[in-house]
């Protein structure tokens, strides 16, 4: 048990988990044993969790893994019949016990809330359905969706799983050019749209955008739009159909049965170079692996009520939708930003919607810090039970400000981590064990996770390169029309090996921890350092609220540290400021590791969800190409970095 573990579960916490019920189903003892035969026989594991989360299968699987293709392509539940809408939706619709439930709870900036129980919801996902039939639509046809948080969001991804199209969720923010390399490379034959949606309080254009990168895509067809804000917009007789006209075609009751696997839908990832990356989930694997997850793994049960903050355009978005309908429980969708129009806007949602269970990022709790603990103090979060965390590693500081502010040391935190082409998490904190700050205590079951050298050799107590040695349900079926990128990506280093790009070390007591991605990996002096190491000791520092670290070339030790920081209101980088960070790092890290220089910046580039995305910031201190940098919230942040380079 590690020293350095501040949540311990109480033996009545463990038993009524549905992993540990689960296990002692199987005829397990311990946890250990268990997970050691997750992945010596990965077959064996993922047939009992799909009976673990009790799917719907039209016609059953012959067999639960064909690895004949070999390691790179597997295929799960051969035979078997599923569609993602039956297991998420209409599987509970059609139960006396589960129709009346909530299955989703959207609310609005302005505080609208509108409820679909699962009987209501299928039926609108039937009535999108015919609808869009009713323009052609049909199996295999892909279909863009760039819309808001909003209801139809989530109706059109089901309606056009129920016809047996495949969808391509993409970020919210995202301008034309972004847009359109996203459907020009899915060859998208409709898009789904809104005239906009609003965002501190004002309206956000998103129709203009969409026509634009629509010039730029000749596969597509038909725009449907959604009048979100009943905005006057530029329509196009012959192209463009407005949402609640598609409704009127009669309702499809009918859902296309679907081989096991068959694309679901294509999630695409911004590459460091080129272009972006299309991830091909099907209907058997990101719906399954993400139900496991947020039902075995963070223990969402039946009717509880699962919220995370995201995008649809983000991993995390799908990830919300099948890991809490699939379990039965309630999905909660929110529109705006969670500090609008005050503070207390994120925990207000729990306390209204009786949250059970809270997905946030870490980039959000450290702006949450800076505002203070009472605005976390004026809601009750009574039903709330378990806080995940996902999107990039933690600092000490603000994970303990979570779990002691927020959660009153009782909460735990279920750090979380994986990726758009794992469907899920790889390690992750499995609630019937210890959990410290900013590690992980358990690989996921059913994940063969390692630690490698340079030389491909499994480690213990050092920092290495994160791997996978076997399949796993979710892993996404090669990049759209790529195959060959894919496997350079992800099997080219090691054989039969799936090399994620994190950085991680796993400690004699079991405890992983992410210390950034190998490609942000600084060598300095030949001493390997993770960029999240020396950002977490910068802001321990008082005067410090974020930090970014980067690596520049350094003539005499290969490679320097380079850090910026984004300070307190009211206080400026001095001299002796800057010193004493030094000195901070020196002291906590080692001397050859303290950092050439340091800067103060008014942010640091982020993405909407929150990811600092340091290759950018390395990118523009250097003056060099960033790659895709169509997810950055913030492009004032880069140019600012960009002119501290340039004075250099």
């Amino acid at each position: 048990m590690s020293s350095d573990a501040v949540w311990f579960p109480e033996k009545s916490q463990i038993e009524a988990t549905r992993l540990y019920q689960w296990i002692k189903k199987l005829g397990y003892e311990d946890y250990d044993t268990f997970l050691k035969d997750s992945t010596d026989n990965v077959s064996w594991f993922w047939g009992e969790a799909e009976k673990a989360l009790d799917l719907d299968w039209y016609s059953n699987y012959s067999k639960v893994l064909d690895d004949s293709k070999g390691t790179k392509w597997p295929r799960w539940f051969v035979d078997g019949e599923v569609n993602a809408v039956h297991l998420s939706i209409e599987k509970w619709a059609k139960d006396p016990d589960m129709a009346g439930q909530k299955a989703l709870i959207w609310e609005s900036e302005t505080g609208e809330v509108i409820n679909y129980t699962y009987k209501e919801f299928a039926e609108e996902v039937a009535r999108a359905a015919g609808g869009l039939r009713n323009l052609g639509l049909k199996k295999g046809d892909i279909v863009s969706i760039y819309m808001p948080m909003v209801p139809e969001t989530v109706i059109a991804m089901m309606a056009i799983s129920k016809l047996g199209g495949i969808y391509s969720p993409t970020f919210s923010g995202y301008g034309a050019d972004a847009v359109a390399i996203r459907m020009n490379a899915a060859e998208s034959k409709f898009l789904i749209t809104a005239d906009g949606f609003l965002r501190r309080g004002k309206e956000v254009p998103m129709k203009e955008e969409a026509d634009k990168a629509v010039e730029l895509c000749p596969s597509v067809e038909k725009v449907i739009v959604i009048k979100r804000l009943n905005r006057e917009v530029n329509w196009n007789m012959n192209q463009d159909v407005e949402w609640g006209d598609m409704l009127k075609a009669p309702p499809i009751t009918e859902t296309v049965r679907m081989e096991s696997s068959d694309p679901l839908m294509i999630l695409y990832t911004s590459g460091t170079t080129g272009k972006p990356k299309g991830a091909v989930h099907t209907h058997s694997g990101f719906p399954v692996k993400a139900a496991f997850d947020a039902g075995i793994g963070m223990d969402l049960k039946k009717k509880e009520t699962l919220f995370w903050f995201t995008d649809m355009g983000w991993m995390m978005g799908p990830f919300l939708v099948y890991g809490a309908l699939i379990n039965g429980a309630s999905m909660v969708m929110y529109e705006g930003t969670p500090d609008f129009p005050e503070p207390d806007r994120l925990w207000k949602l729990v306390a209204d919607h009786s949250v059970t269970h809270l997905g946030i990022s870490p980039t959000l709790i450290r702006s949450f810090m800076k505002l203070g603990e009472e605005w976390v103090s004026k809601h009750s979060l009574a039903t709330l039970r378990v806080i995940g965390s996902t999107g990039e590693p933690w600092n000490p500081e603000p994970w303990t400000w979570l779990f002691e502010k927020v959660g009153k040391k009782q909460i735990p935190i279920f750090n979380y981590s994986g990726g758009t082409e794992i469907s899920g998490g790889i390690l992750g904190n499995v609630l019937i064990k210890p959990i410290g700050p900013v590690t992980f205590n358990s690989a996921l079951p059913g994940m063969a996770a390692y630690v490698y050298d340079e030389k491909g050799q499994p480690i213990a107590e050092e920092v290495g390169e994160l791997v996978l040695t076997k399949p796993w349900v979710g892993m996404t079926q090669g990049f759209w029309k790529e195959p060959q990128r894919y496997e350079d990506t992800y099997w080219s280093r090691w054989e039969n090996v799936w090399v994620h790009g994190d950085w991680v070390m796993k400690d004699k007591e079991g405890f992983w921890t992410i210390t950034g991605r190998s490609d942000d990996i600084l060598n300095v002096a030949g001493k390997r350092l993770g960029p999240a190491e020396m950002e977490s000791v910068l802001v321990d520092h008082p005067a410090v609220v974020e930090a970014g670290t980067i690596g520049i070339p350094d003539d005499i030790k290969g490679e320097s540290a380079v850090c910026f920081v984004v300070l307190t209101k009211g206080t400026e980088l001095t001299n002796e400021l800057s010193k004493e960070l030094v000195a901070l790092a020196g002291e906590k890290l080692g001397k050859a590791l303290r950092p050439k220089l340091i800067f103060s910046v008014s942010d640091l580039p982020k993405t909407r969800n929150a990811k600092v995305m340091r290759r950018a910031i390395k990118a523009a201190f250097l003056n060099k190409e960033a790659g895709d940098l169509s997810s950055l919230e913030n492009p004032s942040a880069v140019e600012e970095i960009r002119k501290l380079g340039k004075q250099l």
